[in-house]
């Protein structure tokens, strides 16, 4: 018998769990290590934020959908994770015993590492629901009280499409109230181009952006650093392609939402040969830990070079396809080695994204998400928005029932009409 820990219960971490159950012998354990029992449809955070959505409409209680798939939840969280003693310290002060432990945390949003960025700051949140949720509130005064915008991501930051999305989402929720005409709109992003998008571009990303912002009158300042926030007003630095500063912005605002940079939560970081320095973890191609062989790592949590050199740090993003990729890989190889086999599955990190506007949008795909790309495909209109809501309801519906199975393969076979995008690759066995 053996016990296998998932810790995480997000986008990925959920997934993880009911692949993962479909993998094991009927004499093994299956654990979640969480806080909390909820589970928040995160790319629907946007919705919340402008009132489309409330929390009801997008979170799960995993209790019984656990029970009944006959996994073991632990909401008490982690505290720290020893892979020497192949334990999980949970907050209570008790431990979690692991023969395989799969690492789905996604990131600790690094807000403090700009002065006045976030929820405890002066800027807002999507990045949680709880964020959501209050950045409501900040929205409706918004409307009441008509002013300047400023929205965008911050230096170091690896997840970009949220704050186009945002971005687009505040104009048509503006527009609808018919209050667009009093609030000036900024996009302030570390990329060196709009659309860049932590990628290098997707397609004609930065044609579509860029024209799109035009035609809502958003205007942006790339290259951007952001030094710090007050209240009303964000203190931006401008840089030349040296890093030298080419100009310094203050930009007033009365309603900001900055996405942060990410690094690794408190529970793995600093455990020698398990993660870089930032607490990502480290993984082969198989998922898998190179000092601690039983460890996997899938998602946002895991350790990706930036794809080529910018002037301001930019991260590589973990799109949904991608992070579905890393699960379905990690359930193969796991199942692999409790049968005496080695790990022959391969995650084939392709990108598939909804972009939602509100009204329309822009999606693309990238196959391998890393360039050089055998596609490499965007397009913008409302579809995609309607796609984007049929995605949301699709994995809720996928999540409150305890199924595995993918939804961005149908979705880019019937809807994008191109070749069916693979999960997992299996290497020959030697």
């Amino acid at each position: 018998m053996s016990h296998i820990v998932v810790l995480g219960a997000g986008l990925g971490g959920t997934i993880m769990a009911y692949e993962m159950r479909d993998k094991l012998r009927a004499e093994d354990r299956l654990t979640v290590v969480t806080l909390g029992t909820s589970y928040s449809f995160v790319p629907s955070n946007p919705w919340v934020a402008v009132g489309w959505r409330v929390r009801e409409d997008v979170t799960v209680d995993l209790a019984e959908t656990f029970k009944r798939r006959g996994i073991a939840l632990r909401p008490e969280g982690a505290k720290k994770v020893h892979p020497k003693e192949n334990r999980v310290e949970l907050n209570d002060g008790s431990f979690v015993d692991y023969d395989y432990l799969i690492i789905a945390t996604g990131p600790n949003l690094a807000f403090d590492e700009v002065p006045g960025l976030g929820p405890a700051g002066h800027t807002q949140s999507i990045c949680h629901i709880d964020h959501a949720v209050a950045t409501r509130a900040r929205f409706d005064e918004l409307v009441r009280n008509p002013g300047p915008i400023v929205v965008g991501a911050v230096q170091g930051a690896s997840c970009y499409g949220p704050a186009y999305e945002f971005a687009f989402i505040l104009d048509t929720a503006l527009r609808k109230a018919r209050v667009r005409d009093r609030v000036p709109m900024t996009f302030v992003t570390p990329e060196p181009y709009i659309g860049h998008l932590g990628l290098d571009g997707v397609g004609d990303t930065k044609g579509l952006l860029e024209s799109a912002m035009r035609d809502r009158h958003i205007k942006w300042v790339t290259n951007a650093k952001v030094a710090s926030v007050d209240a009303g007003v964000m203190h931006v630095e401008e840089v030349n392609d040296d890093g030298t500063t080419k100009a310094k912005h203050d930009l007033p605002f009365a309603f900001s939402m900055m996405l942060p940079a990410f690094r690794g939560i408190p529970a793995v970081t600093g455990v020698e040969g398990m993660v870089n320095p930032r607490g990502f973890v480290t993984i082969d191609k198989h998922q898998r830990n190179q000092t601690f062989p039983n460890v996997f790592a899938i998602g946002v949590c895991v350790a990706i070079p930036p794809v080529g050199k910018t002037p301001l740090p930019v991260g590589v993003p973990k799109t949904g396809f991608m992070i579905e990729s890393m699960v379905t890989a990690t359930a193969e190889n796991i199942g692999a080695l409790l049968r005496g086999k080695e790990p022959r599955a391969v995650a084939t990190w392709n990108a598939v994204c909804l972009a939602d506007f509100g009204d329309e949008g822009i999606a693309f795909v990238a196959q391998p998400q890393i360039p050089p790309r055998n596609v490499n495909w965007s397009s913008q209109g409302k579809w995609v928005h309607a796609a984007k809501v049929g995605f949301e309801k699709y994995f809720l519906h996928k999540v409150r029932q305890g199924k595995s199975e993918t939804f961005y393969e149908g979705l880019a076979l019937e809807v994008l009409g191109i070749k069916k995008l693979k999960a997992v690759h299996i290497e020959p066995a030697e």
